[in-house]
């Protein structure tokens, strides 16, 4: 079944193809930024309104949530797309999502989405006190030590505004590792926490260190796989997985990019693969193992070549 968002897109180009042939309009003066903010935000309101579109009607919070993180996903697709225009659009759904869940919040009474943009606009100029202060960084190192000093200066300021009778529970929230969201994608969560601990000056020396990690967790998953035991294969999989966050922030690379490439690389393969079979007459289910190995050597071959052809006719 198609996504919603699909529905959507469908429904909009159909309303869109039936004014092709209309006459052009005058020329519009050019909008600010400001003023068509406005006028999505007016836009979302109309749909929620009781004469609106029933399906904005029904969504709530925790409905939208999937949408959220697929449009982040999206964004991150069209901006390594390379097309411009495809990453404006994604942009712009991702946009979207924040007025829709700050116009749900005002039907509640909760906050605004006028509140949004102020919350955010005040926490960077308080947190960037090297361009609005008196405060200097010498490099972007500093900048991100002062900023987790910053954080930490406000949970604390926020805490001694709670009730009296919450104070167990701020007890619990004093660590260097708080506002890491537990509902992040797990490579994530792994990524802030780490990151983190290194802020706060818990690291690794080098990148040696971190390899010699992953070592000793692949060793010791192999040690509970022999062993069969399910609990603790389980433990040290992902003490393993974590060992290999950590790296990949070490070396710069963002986890969950780089798991999402090597998704697609597989897919990209393995769809050649079947390609390959199917023009040999062949399904691809039905192919011997060592078959299926030739297979992908072929597809991963074809895929090396055409990228160094492509690169050689850039130059």
């Amino acid at each position: 079944m198609a996504s919603r968002k699909t529905q959507r897109k469908k429904h909009t180009s159909r309303r869109t193809s039936s004014r092709k042939g209309s006459p052009k309009t005058p020329k519009q003066k050019q909008l600010t930024a400001g003023e068509w903010f406005e006028r999505l935000v007016a836009l979302q309101a109309r749909l929620r309104a009781p004469n609106g579109c029933p399906w904005d009607r029904e969504q709530t919070h925790a409905t939208l949530r999937t949408y959220l993180i697929e449009e982040a996903y999206e964004v991150l697709d069209a901006m390594k797309s390379g097309d411009d225009a495809k990453f404006a659009n994604e942009m712009g759904d991702l946009l979207l999502q924040v007025v829709f869940h700050s116009q749900i919040a005002t039907e509640e009474g909760r906050f605004t989405v006028a509140d949004v943009i102020r919350e955010v606009h005040e926490k960077m100029v308080r947190r960037h006190p090297h361009v609005f202060g008196e405060k200097r960084a010498k490099d972007a190192a500093e900048v991100l030590r002062n900023w987790e000093q910053i954080k930490a200066q406000e949970r604390a300021g926020a805490q001694e505004r709670q009730e009296h009778g919450e104070t167990e529970k701020n007890e619990q929230r004093k660590s260097l590792l708080d506002g890491v969201p537990r509902g992040l994608p797990a490579t994530m969560e792994g990524l802030q926490l780490t990151r983190k601990a290194s802020r706060a000056g818990f690291d690794w020396d080098n990148a040696a260190g971190v390899f010699e990690k992953l070592r000793e967790e692949f060793g010791e998953l192999l040690r509970a796989s022999d062993e069969k035991d399910a609990a603790k294969m389980e433990e040290e999989m992902g003490d393993l997985l974590f060992a290999a966050v950590n790296l990949a922030r070490f070396l710069q690379v963002d986890p969950e990019i780089a798991l999402k490439n090597a998704n697609a690389k597989f897919a990209r393969r393995f769809r050649e693969m079947e390609r390959m079979s199917t023009e040999n007459g062949q399904a691809f289910a039905d192919v011997a193992r060592a078959e299926k190995e030739k297979l992908w050597d072929d597809a991963k071959r074809a895929e090396v070549q055409a990228a160094k052809s492509e690169a050689v006719g850039k130059r």
